[in-house]
């Protein structure tokens, strides 16, 4: 089916709300055989019978179901369209599409987006986790309006999309408080040899720690490897190795983890990109989000 018709599907739907062709050509206003001849235009362009005779009465056929369901929600669309124009209804959320990396700390993508829930406007926030090139793609085919990523694109990419580093904290080596204690001596030297949690390879966070660890020569005990750094902190809660985060993150790593900063690591940086398409018109929310991380 290359095109739908959408009065026929109109007449279609009118007939399954009514019960019938007799009752469909009262509310239409138009003769039975008018409407008889559409059904069969629509069932012809569809390719499939969309109604079957029981006994009496017309019932759906399984591809008839399947195009009813579709046709309600279409006309429902339209009516709440017409409301809205003529000011006698309430404009749906707006939705904002937005991929997170998977490796990126997650509570600098909650920074950045619970404002979003809370301003004027309705907006229905739709999030989801990838590795970055994949959320690079989908954002340039505009199936994403946003990505937030510790990395930006590379140029040989060639997506057209625009970068905005919009977070950038020094980071620190945090353990729970039972492990701290055992780790005596003096920062950095009392992590050789200690047990380490570690964000994944392809993370940026992950290179610029072993190039730390190579500047201090130092060989911890590397027992985990995390995509996700919330998992990545409750194993560090739990006390079963000492684990890197955001400074900008000590408060609530205090608290809600009972951490203990261990020291900060010099030159290791956690930095977080806010990416969008190059588009004529850009999404407005994340237009409020880019103007925000301007004024920081």
């Amino acid at each position: 089916m290359s095109w739908l018709n959408y009065h026929h599907l109109y007449y279609f739907w009118t007939v399954v709300q009514e019960g019938g062709i007799a009752a469909a050509s009262r509310r239409l206003h138009v003769g039975r055989p008018s409407i008889s001849a559409q059904l069969k235009t629509l069932e012809a362009a569809i390719g499939s019978p969309l109604l079957e005779r029981r006994g009496r009465h017309l019932a759906l056929t399984d591809t008839g179901e399947l195009v009813h369901s579709y046709a309600e929600e279409i006309f429902q669309l339209g009516d709440e369209l017409a409301k809205v124009v003529r000011g006698k209804g309430k404009a749906r959320p707006t939705a904002l599409k937005v991929g997170i990396a998977d490796a990126m700390m997650k509570q600098a993508a909650f920074r950045w987006l619970a404002p979003v829930l809370e301003g004027p406007e309705p907006i229905t926030l739709r999030c989801s986790e990838a590795p970055p090139l994949q959320l690079f793609a989908a954002l340039a085919v505009h199936d994403l309006d946003l990505v937030l990523s510790d990395v930006p694109p590379t140029p040989q990419l060639d997506l057209r999309l625009n970068s905005h580093l919009i977070e950038e904290s020094p980071v620190g080596m945090f353990a729970a408080k039972s492990l701290a204690e055992s780790l005596a001596g003096a920062f950095p030297r009392n992590l050789d040899g200690a047990k380490f949690l570690m964000p994944a390879r392809t993370s940026a966070l992950r290179q610029s720690l072993e190039a730390w660890l190579e500047r201090t020569d130092l060989r911890p005990q590397i027992v985990a490897e995390f995509e996700d750094s919330a998992l990545m902190k409750r194993f560090g809660e739990a006390g079963l190795g000492a684990f890197p985060a955001p400074m900008n993150l000590r408060d609530d790593l205090e608290r809600q983890y009972g951490a203990v900063c261990l020291g900060v690591m010099a030159g290791v940086t956690d930095r977080c990109y806010a990416i969008s398409a190059m588009r004529k018109h850009g999404h407005p929310v994340v237009a409020a989000i880019l103007e925000q991380a301007q004024g920081h």
